[in-house]
């Protein structure tokens, strides 16, 4: 597995933030049955940036908590079985599968933690596993698609033992 994280923005908090961000890709991964190695890019960045990085890639000027950025694209999410068709999804150095990257506002994190009541692991935690849903394919702009999503992020967070 290969685990890219870069800081924009200094956070400054108070646990292993790479240890947790690996924990949370390997627990999707594993839950999701991944049969690959794969590749992860997270990006710790501040307001401002998750912002700028928004209105360029989404056309929404607004500040966001969490971007992600899939390198595959699947029929049905979750289903790793048609990959190895495609060309252009393996990193040819490493053989891993590209998964794609994760945006993450640090300062989102340390509010939205607040605003929801439990602590700041929590929130990142969360964030990362909601953003590797999408890099798998799940999605939750459609109801019924939003409550798998939510069964499968509780479930996630009930895996890593990290609760409200």
């Amino acid at each position: 597995m290969t685990y890219n994280i870069d800081y924009e923005t200094e956070p400054g908090w108070n646990f292993d933030a790479e240890k947790l961000y690996k924990r949370v890709v390997d627990t999707v991964l594993d839950e999701e049955d991944c049969p690959y190695e794969a590749e992860v890019s997270l990006l710790i960045t501040d307001n401002a940036s998750i912002r700028e990085i928004n209105k360029q890639s989404r056309n929404m000027d607004k500040v966001t908590d969490v971007l992600s950025f899939p390198m595959v694209q699947y029929d049905v999410a979750g289903d790793f079985s048609h990959v190895e068709e495609m060309d252009d999804c393996f990193n040819i150095e490493t053989g891993e599968l590209m998964l794609g990257d994760i945006v993450l506002s640090a300062d989102k994190v340390n509010e939205q933690a607040v605003e929801f009541g439990h602590n700041i692991e929590r929130e990142y935690a969360f964030l990362i596993a909601h953003s590797m849903l999408h890099l798998i394919g799940y999605d939750h702009i459609r109801d019924e698609d939003r409550v798998v999503m939510e069964d499968k992020q509780r479930l996630i967070m009930e895996l890593l033992g990290i609760s409200r």
